[in-house]
């Protein structure tokens, strides 16, 4: 709804963003539906409904993954009875807007039930699901973008591997990679869970058959989550490289591909088909979009780098907050410990178990590659959407620093000091922390301060071609 009235009360801005003409006829109802969703799909979300109603027709159409284009087809599927009344593109623009409200609240469930096992703190874990649904990256969880549906199955897969059932977890991995490329790096969940089995379970008298069956399981465990990325790579190889695989395009997308410069199947062979190793996603991030070490590194992007800011101090911070902690455990790759620092260390709630580890290095991989190699003002949605570090940390600093969190940990079902007389105690502690903004913490309005202005910033911007991408 806000999206809605900002996108209509706000003049959209020219960007030189992929827009596609309209082929099919565009009755009222249609118009309705456009003006009401229609800034669902702005900036990436156009290249996504672009996809689920033609297909991959232009090279750099493969930057995006197949799995939320055929989730969206599938949803359309669900509107068949409305077809008469509304177009394919209004039909994909309703399957956005209530797949991605499913998957959002999918997630935010899966997130909750994760941090109850990893965090052994389901007061903290409630926190941070319900960060999670004020989250800085919460447009994109809305709009026709893959985040809502990466996050659902990448926590979704957290969890399964949480309750040692592998094959779900690489399985549901797996489908991650089919919707974000950045799902390759959850494999590490996997080979750090067997490692740290084997390790667990060596036995000194025969450890060669225990070795070999780790190096079996890793291998297997790679193959598994990385076979979407690889089976993607290879479709393009087939449309790109091979003669005779060529589409029939409609005439108006076959102009704007000669206005605009895209590359076509069945156009001269581009040149990444002659590598060694032919992968038309590399091509793409570097000829399309110019990703590559350092080359975001320019003084025109000093704004994006001041949005990328507060991500990144969140995770630096939750780094330090950890490893100064835990310094031995964090040496040792939480693989082998001794007894004297398992007596120091012993399982603690909250941010601060050692369950964390895992999911601290993930984080901090994704900020790594995602600062020195990608635009940076993607770090906020990049993260938002793969690790719950942000969120578990932030509900951490939360309770740590807020002294009316504390009070009602210690009196549960006691309402907060200045709760709005004549209501009924409110169960949403943000909503209550907001309620008493004046007496809390520095560190609770710096948190909550974030939080609420990207949700409320990206709400009005992106809906307008504004820049937050």
């Amino acid at each position: 709804m806000a999206m809605a009235l900002f996108n209509t009360i706000i003049p959209d801005h020219h960007a030189d963003a992929f827009s596609p003409p309209r082929l099919a006829p565009s009755g009222s109802v249609d118009q309705l539906i456009e003006g009401f969703l229609g800034g669902l799909s702005r900036w990436d979300a156009e290249h996504f409904l672009f996809i689920a109603e033609h297909g991959y027709l232009y090279e750099h159409n493969y930057a995006f993954f197949p799995g939320f284009p055929l989730v969206l087809l599938m949803g359309t599927e669900l509107l068949r009875p409305l077809q008469g009344l509304l177009n394919q593109r209004s039909c994909l623009l309703v399957s956005v807007a209530l797949l991605n409200f499913l998957f959002s609240v999918l997630a935010a469930v899966t997130l909750h039930d994760l941090g109850c096992l990893v965090l052994q703190c389901p007061r903290q874990a409630f926190i941070a699901a319900l960060l999670f649904c004020l989250s800085p990256a919460n447009v994109f969880l809305a709009a026709g973008y893959s985040e809502a549906l990466f996050a659902f199955l990448t926590f979704s897969a957290m969890g399964q591997l949480e309750r040692a059932r592998g094959w779900a977890s690489g399985l549901l991995f797996a489908l991650a990679t089919g919707v974000r490329s950045n799902g390759l790096v959850s494999v590490g969940f996997l080979l750090h869970s067997q490692c740290r089995g084997f390790f667990s379970s060596l036995v000194v008298l025969n450890p060669w058959k225990q070795l070999i069956q780790l190096l079996a399981s890793l291998c297997l465990s790679v193959l598994t989550v990385s076979l979407p990325f690889a089976l993607f790579q290879y479709y393009a190889y087939t449309q790109f490289c091979l003669r005779g695989s060529a589409h029939s395009i409609p005439e108006p997308l076959v102009q704007l591909a000669v206005d605009k410069g895209y590359r076509t199947a069945g156009e001269n062979e581009p040149p990444w088909c002659s590598w060694d190793l032919p992968l038309i996603y590399s091509y793409i991030q570097d000829v399309y979009w110019n990703v590559g070490l350092l080359r975001y590194y320019e003084l025109r992007q000093l704004p994006n780098f001041l949005l990328a800011t507060p991500v990144a101090v969140l995770v630096v911070w939750a780094a330090w907050t950890f490893v100064s902690t835990h310094p031995w455990f964090c040496l040792t790759l939480g693989l082998q410990r001794s007894k004297d620092s398992e007596r120091l260390e012993k399982p603690r709630p909250g941010f601060l178990s050692p369950k964390v580890f895992v999911y601290l290095v993930h984080a901090a991989v994704l900020l790594l590659f995602g600062g020195l190699c990608m635009h940076v003002q993607v770090l906020t949605r990049f993260l938002g959407s793969s690790t719950p570090i942000m969120y578990w940390f932030s509900a951490h600093l939360l309770q740590s620093h807020e002294p009316l969190l504390r009070s009602v940990d210690t009196a549960p079902g006691r309402p907060l000091e200045h709760s709005p007389p004549g209501q009924k105690p409110l169960r949403n502690c943000l909503m209550e922390l907001l309620y008493n903004w004046k007496t809390c913490s520095p560190v609770t309005k710096c948190v909550l301060a974030y939080f609420l202005t990207y949700w409320l910033l990206g709400l009005l911007l992106h809906c307008n071609f504004l820049p937050w991408t």
